[in-house]
């Protein structure tokens, strides 16, 4: 399965989501040892700039989205608390993003 979110991103944290995302590839092993406690295969987060301000796009590939959610949550690694804190700081809101195609096998 894969979700995909889309937030707004306040325009003066843009540098801030740029940086922790450039740590997240730093520190991709500790990204991956979140995956297995929460069943996530692949993520992968882009950033827009729109006529309405940036954009997040968060894109995430597991077998049980809400399951990946909840252990997310109640993860204990520190990047994930160190994620959840920089995400609650830089985002302001999920945009409205219809989903208009889903095929699969």
């Amino acid at each position: 399965m894969i979700k995909i979110k889309v937030s707004r991103v306040r325009p003066d944290k843009v540098d801030r989501l740029k940086a922790w995302l450039a740590e997240g590839m730093r520190r991709a092993d500790e990204i991956r040892e979140t995956f297995v406690n929460e069943g996530v295969t692949h993520e992968q987060g882009l950033l827009l700039s729109t006529a309405d301000g940036p954009v997040f796009v968060y894109v995430v590939e597991c077998a049980d989205y809400e399951a990946a959610a909840k252990a997310f949550q109640d993860s204990s690694f520190p990047i994930d608390a160190e994620h959840k804190a920089v995400l609650a700081e830089v985002l302001d809101g999920e945009v409205e993003a219809p989903l208009l195609l889903d095929v699969r096998l």
